[in-house]
């Protein structure tokens, strides 16, 4: 069974340089340095245009939890069918019950919507369970509801800060889902800790994003007038290095 390498991006370069270095498939949403959230239609059409690279699209509504109120998740039956039908191969959500268990019947709806639009586009679309797994109160309850639900992969750390610290679970969890769920091992991975994550966890997907910080081309700039989170820069950008994604598929293709 092959491996799979997916780079998360929010950006069309990024998706240009995760293509360059050799990344399967990637995962696009907007605001990375956030976690992500929905990327734009735009967007999406734009790197299936330039990069022909499988891609799934983030459905996440805003920063923050994953416990959505009836207008949010409202939204999120929508965009599931609109970003489908603008192209992308597959949706990767996730919502949690107050008391932590995967939302089972907020799921469903948004998980139909896109499987519908991809039957009317005559075309299959892969379900994503994102990291909100990661913070639920029972990975093996949420792994069996994935099941349930037909999806194709679990996004996941192992419950921990990063995916070497949460290896253990890993293990367990790849074990657990077999081979007909894949466990998608993110957070913290880089081409230098590959080797040692696949050989401790069995699993065969990885993602990552392979960022770099950029300097701003703004060269007149007014310092102290913060638009966003305290503490970033606005003249700092992140952006995908090709050399992180070619090093990291190399070390995969080497395994």
């Amino acid at each position: 069974m092959p491996y799979t390498l997916e780079v998360c991006v929010d950006s069309t370069a990024s998706a240009l340089a995760a293509m360059q270095g050799g990344a399967h498939r990637l995962e696009l949403c907007a605001d990375l340095v956030i976690g992500g959230t929905t990327p734009s239609l735009a967007l999406l059409q734009q790197v299936k245009a330039e990069t022909g690279l499988p891609v799934r699209a983030l459905l996440r509504p805003r920063f923050g939890d994953f416990c959505y109120d009836r207008w949010e998740l409202a939204q999120m039956v929508q965009s599931a069918a609109r970003l489908v039908e603008a192209g992308a191969d597959g949706i990767v959500t996730g919502v949690l019950t107050p008391e932590g268990d995967l939302d089972v019947d907020a799921l469903q709806p948004i998980y139909a919507a896109a499987r519908a639009a991809a039957q009317r586009a005559g075309r299959p679309v892969a379900c994503t369970l994102h990291r909100a797994f990661d913070v639920c109160r029972d990975p093996f309850a949420a792994l069996e509801a994935a099941r349930a639900l037909g999806l194709s992969t679990i996004l996941t750390s192992g419950q921990a800060p990063s995916a070497p610290e949460g290896a253990a679970l890993l293990k367990r969890l790849v074990e657990a889902a077999g081979p007909e769920l894949e466990i998608l091992v993110g957070a913290g991975v880089t081409p230098e800790n590959l080797p040692a994550l696949a050989a401790a966890t069995g699993a065969r997907a990885f993602h990552l994003s392979g960022k770099r910080v950029l300097d701003s081309r703004m060269t007149f700039r007014r310092e102290g007038v913060p638009m966003g989170l305290p503490g970033f820069s606005e003249f700092a950008l992140w952006q995908t290095d090709a050399g992180v994604i070619r090093r990291a598929r190399s070390a995969l293709d080497s395994l």
